[in-house]
């Protein structure tokens, strides 16, 4: 199998990156909270130019976008994406100067100041080849237009160490360019049968500016809202949507992308185990922000070596130890699937999805560690009351008002034993609100977690927060006295 061939169709497929987000909580008139999450405009073209990348194991990277779509004109701008999709404006087939600069913002190399090349035999079924190549012999770089094509495309080959440019060029044109309708029609699912969406955008954009009125605008920001859910999930359904051994699991609230064996049930099980967790979370600890334009995303890797690839790919430090992660800032849960199975994966799963709840619940503020980490302990297994170490209650006692006044750098100091003694006190004080506090007279603690989170997103201060939830120092201390009562009492 020629080398490019066998990059499309046995290598490995790598993820593509989620554009970062950052998030803005928006009151709007009605007085309804809802988080507005806004996005590098950059970040939001590329992730949908790039129709997919792949990678063989001599570490070679080929990438293949689309140039549908001009890239941003200003650097560093945020936007939704509902407000980016509609001020799109597509690159027109003889408009080389726009073509170059998105491709200069896709090459992995710096372009040439010198005019692109075109081979001195043009492969058959292209209007044009031009390759971007300049000194550069680290990476091959071909803009080409196909015959049946309205747009051009971009392919970027990072080559290995040891490769000879003058060779590869020579697999690229006939493995790559000379197969290409093989690969449109075996690997390219984005390119077989697409709408125009072009067209579709620009006639919404247009149906916009003819609306007016504040009944009109008011039906529009809803319309808004919920566009914004399912632009997200068409983002998430693109990155994988040329990668045939990856599947895709969506419902109203979440979408989940994994590679998994067809064979395993596992994604049927955790899409309603998600359904059901989240719900379940939102009682559990409430917020006042409405998310119903919020779509939670799972990315599930059938093995560990892959779960560590897309860690060095998207330049996540520090995790390689995990299990499975969320990001925030992609708003992403990574895991994959572990030697235990299903029902191990299910139990990090129900971990980091309230990690993930939370961050949404608290318009991405960062929550204290006591009632981020315990309660994602806790929903873990709610039933279960073991502390799993052995515990001095009376010392542990002595501890509970500092690890409630901790910051994460101080939560994740120490030995691995000194976190995992504070990982199990955060879990002891969810495990209390849930189970012992509601039974103290008087219930003196039934609103802590309310209190909590309206207070986090007033002041977003982690401390104030946790000051504000126990209102003054006896409660305080009552909450520690009623704590190390049922924990005796267990």
């Amino acid at each position: 199998m020629p080398v490019l061939a066998a990059i499309m169709w046995f290598a490995h497929p790598a993820p593509l990156d989620m554009p970062r987000a950052e998030a803005y909580l928006v009151t709007e008139g009605n007085g309804t909270m809802r988080l507005e999450d806004r996005y590098d405009e950059l970040d939001l073209w590329t992730a949908n130019a790039v129709l997919g990348r792949w990678t063989d194991d001599d570490g070679r990277v080929l990438e293949l976008s689309k140039l549908v779509y001009a890239p941003p004109r200003f650097d560093d701008v945020s936007s939704t994406r509902t407000r980016y999709a509609a001020d799109l404006v597509r690159i027109e087939r003889d408009d080389e100067f726009v073509r170059d600069e998105a491709i200069s913002m896709l090459s992995p190399v710096d372009m040439p100041d010198d005019e692109p090349k075109s081979p001195r035999q043009k492969p058959r079924g292209f209007r044009s080849v031009l390759y971007y190549q300049g000194t550069n012999e680290s990476a091959v770089v071909c803009a080409f237009l196909p015959e049946k094509s309205k747009v051009w495309y971009l392919a970027t080959w990072t080559l290995a160490e040891g490769d000879l440019l003058s060779e590869r060029l020579v697999d690229f044109e006939e493995d790559f360019l000379g197969r290409w309708d093989e690969i449109v029609e075996g690997v390219l699912v984005s390119e077989r049968g697409a709408d125009d969406e072009a067209d579709r955008r620009r006639a919404r954009r247009e149906g916009r500016r003819r609306a007016g009125g504040k009944k009109e605008r008011r039906d529009r920001r809803e319309s808004e809202v919920a566009r914004e859910r399912e632009l997200l999930r068409a983002d998430v359904r693109h990155s994988v949507t040329n990668y045939p051994n990856w599947h895709v699991a969506e419902a109203e609230e979440f979408s989940v992308i994994d590679d998994l064996p067809p064979s395993e049930s596992f994604v049927a099980t955790l899409t309603n185990e998600l359904a059901v967790m989240r719900r379940r979370y939102a009682e559990v600890v409430p917020s006042p922000i409405d998310g119903s334009n919020v779509l939670a995303v799972a990315r599930i890797f059938k093995s560990r070596d892959e779960y560590l690839d897309a860690l060095e790919i998207n330049d996540v430090e520090g995790m390689e130890w995990s299990g499975a992660y969320w990001s925030p800032q992609r708003r992403e849960l990574v895991a994959y699937m572990p030697p235990g199975g299903g029902v191990e994966l299910l139990k990090t799963i129900r971990h980091e999805a309230f990690h993930q709840y939370l961050s949404y619940a608290t318009s991405m503020i960062s929550a204290s560690p006591w009632l981020n980490e315990g309660y994602a302990q806790y929903f873990e297994d709610e039933d279960n009351a073991d502390w799993g170490v052995e515990v001095d209650l009376d010392a542990v006692a002595e501890m509970l008002v500092a690890v409630m006044a901790m910051d994460y750098k101080a939560f994740y100091d120490g030995t691995p034993e000194a976190r995992r003694l504070k990982y199990k006190i955060a879990w002891s004080i969810a495990y209390f609100l849930e189970k012992g506090a509601p039974e103290v007279r008087f219930a003196p603690f039934k609103d802590v977690k309310k209190n909590y989170v309206a207070a986090l997103l007033r002041h977003h201060d982690m401390f104030r927060a946790t000051a504000e939830a126990f209102g003054n120092k006896e409660t305080m201390e009552k909450f520690v006295a009623e704590w190390k009562k049922y924990w005796k009492d267990m």
